[in-house]
């Protein structure tokens, strides 16, 4: 039975990253998806990198500002090795906001400013520019300079780069358990095979608590979503209370999204997109002469503290890198380099603590 030096389960952008990580390293990889490979939370993302502020869980800013940091070296290394452009975008994002809670990091501005930015979110009023009817006057904006990323292109380029390392890759395999002996992990096993490693790491996203013999906390948390064309030409991503939309180089806006308990339920619901959407006019009117291109729904892996689980489990060789929620796009490289780090027995240079999968262990 052929053996690699490390299995990685599941095949979004975390086990791809760090299955790319791992072979810098010398390791030979293989990765067990259940599906196709970036097909199922990677896949649905919006790609905003929002690396501070109250979106990011306050044991998690460190890590998110580093991986906000690296983002083009990482992209750009993805590019290189793949032969596929990755938009990235790194005109920032406009916050509108009633309660005027703005990032540190960001820069309230005026409707004047707002309409420099973005035209279609203003309208002439009373012989200066003033909010759109829906943005009253107690509700102000703040320019935040971040970046978004075209998640469906990363996954692209992360798979082809990924080939291009000779990370081997078994599509339709889904992990049923671990081989373990002596609380040493030696394995998975799927229904079609078992394959062998010393090192084994779990980072099936939203099923990676179904995968046995011990079992984590990670729960799916399903967004709905839905993408536009034919509309106006939004060049910075826009956040509001209710909803966001982040627009792509070829002209789509994505617009999002939800939080539902819903299970592993993917379907989409008319009135729900319909909400989305009449949300989405309401910041940026032009929208209503736009049409629906797609709609689709994902499911994050969500954990009882809302952080993510990395690192070594009580069985020996068997480490987790999931649980990443709305982050998983934002978080790769750095999960990538933390965890290759922690795999090899290297210090790490973060305080990975408060994200040990000993947390769980009663």
């Amino acid at each position: 039975m052929k053996s690699w030096d490390a299995i990685i389960i599941g095949g979004g952008i975390i086990g791809l990253s760090l299955a790319i990580a791992l072979r810098k390293q010398g390791l030979q990889v293989l990765i067990l998806e259940r599906g196709e490979p970036g097909r199922e939370a990677s896949h649905a993302a919006a790609g905003m990198l929002v690396g501070s502020g109250g979106e990011i869980a306050v044991g998690l800013r460190v890590l998110a500002k580093e991986s906000a940091r690296i983002y083009p070296e990482f992209v750009h290394e993805l590019e290189d090795e793949s032969g596929m452009r990755v938009d990235l975008r790194d005109q920032g994002t406009i916050l509108i906001s009633g309660s005027r809670e703005f990032p540190e990091a960001a820069e309230e501005i005026s409707s004047e400013k707002l309409l420099a930015l973005e035209p279609g979110l203003a309208v002439a009023g009373r012989g200066r520019p003033t909010l759109h009817k829906h943005i009253s006057d107690d509700i102000t904006a703040a320019y935040l300079s971040e970046r978004s990323v075209d998640p469906r292109a990363l996954v692209g380029a992360a798979i082809k780069a990924a080939h291009h390392r000779e990370v081997d890759i078994s599509s339709g395999s889904e992990a049923k358990g671990l081989l373990v002996a002596e609380h040493r992990v030696s394995g998975v096993q799927t229904e079609r095979a078992l394959y062998s490693a010393p090192v084994v790491v779990n980072c099936a996203g939203a099923w990676a608590g179904c995968i046995g013999p011990r079992r984590f906390p990670v729960r799916p948390v399903k967004g709905q979503m839905l993408a536009v064309v034919g509309g106006p030409q939004l060049k910075h991503v826009v956040r509001a209370k209710d909803v966001y939309l982040v627009p792509r180089s070829d002209g789509r806006v994505v617009i999002g999204s939800t939080l539902e308990e819903a299970g592993y339920d993917k379907h989409t619901e008319v009135n729900v997109i319909h909400r989305l959407l009449h949300a989405a006019v309401e910041v940026l009117p032009s929208l209503a002469k736009a049409r629906i291109h797609d709609d689709w729904a994902g499911l994050r892996p969500g954990t009882p503290d809302e952080l993510p689980i990395l690192g070594e489990t009580e069985v020996k060789g068997y480490f987790l890198a999931t649980g990443h929620f709305r982050d998983g796009i934002l978080l790769a490289p750095i999960t990538a380099q933390v965890m290759s780090d922690v795999i090899l027995g290297k210090a790490s240079g973060y305080d990975l603590a408060s994200f040990s999968p000993a947390r769980f262990v009663k």
